[in-house]
């Protein structure tokens, strides 16, 4: 198995990323931008840009019939993923890896659901700093692609992957536990991205004592009770990891939460909170940090049409 070609569905930050990475390494024609021909007009029209370069991407109609790509990214954001499945269908073979960049644990199961969880890897993606502004992407850490089987196997699809990424010079790795991978990045989000948002603040102002970073704290504790619940054993002592991390970033920036509700876009708080309330009241554990998060959340949404 190998993977010569590659169709993105989604030009988000890691969409576009993710795109002109891998067209400089591969060729324009083996990248494809799925989308309405409406949107494709527009990106036409107004450009795209990645780091103030101009991206000459091939762009394809999702309602028109293609030879199936060997990779299909799913790069979008939650609110949208109903969307891209619908039009991702012209896209997909036998053959065709399907690879999920979205947040959380919930894009594998829908994308599943729709094509079959034989095609599927499942993926969590960190360590970048892109920063999306209209229709300019900037980054300076391409950060890495974590992925691999549900049941941890070395299947033939995570070996192809891997050579695609070390083909084209994205940084990956295969860890031993997959979803538990998953679930400790949703950890960090639901306490980091949720926050900050909550609290108007960037990383610097969950990485000094106060409330954004106690609400953090708090908020992961929730999900690792959650996740011991549903058979994954996050430990507590993990918070101190992630939170290392995240006081390595810099100060000034923003993730993509807050970066949403700056631009008054709508956010991934269901994927987060709503995901961890969920299953709370699915094991009779309380979630009072998770609540508050999200219904201040929602109330700032609500406030975008003011």
């Amino acid at each position: 198995m190998e993977i010569k070609t590659v169709a993105i569905v989604g030009l988000g930050a890691l969409g576009i990323m993710y795109g002109k990475q891998l067209a400089d390494h591969l060729g324009k024609d083996a990248v494809r931008i799925v989308a309405d021909h409406d949107r494709i007009e527009r990106y036409k029209k107004e450009g795209i840009y990645c780091n103030g370069e101009r991206c000459d991407f091939h762009y394809v109609d999702a309602n028109e019939q293609e030879d199936p790509a060997d990779l299909l990214i799913f790069a979008v954001k939650y609110t949208g993923l109903k969307g891209a499945i619908e039009s991702a269908g012209n896209q997909i073979g036998k053959q065709t890896i399907l690879l999920s960049v979205l947040n959380g644990i919930s894009s594998e199961q829908m994308i599943g659901e729709a094509f079959g969880f034989d095609q599927l890897l499942y993926c969590i993606v960190a360590g970048m700093d892109a920063s999306k502004i209209g229709n300019e992407l900037s980054y300076s850490n391409i950060g890495f692609v974590s992925f691999g089987e549900a049941d941890d196997t070395r299947s033939e699809k995570v070996d192809a992957l891997a050579r695609l990424f070390e083909k084209t010079e994205i940084p990956y790795e295969i860890p031993e536990r997959m979803l538990h991978k998953m679930w400790s990045k949703l950890m960090v989000n639901t306490g980091v991205n949720q926050s900050t948002a909550v609290f108007e603040t960037n990383y610097g102002g969950v990485q000094v004592p106060g409330k954004p970073r106690e609400t953090v704290i708090a908020a992961m504790k929730e999900v690792v009770k959650v996740a011991n619940a549903e058979g994954v054993l996050l430990h507590e002592e993990e918070i101190a990891g992630w939170l290392e991390i995240n006081d390595s970033l810099n100060p000034k920036g923003m993730p993509s939460m807050r970066q949403d509700t700056l631009q008054h876009r709508p956010t991934e708080v269901d994927l987060f909170a709503g995901t961890i309330r969920k299953l709370g009241k699915k094991h009779g554990i309380p979630t009072p940090v998770n609540d508050f998060l999200y219904d201040r959340i929602r109330t700032i949404e609500a406030s975008y049409a003011n």
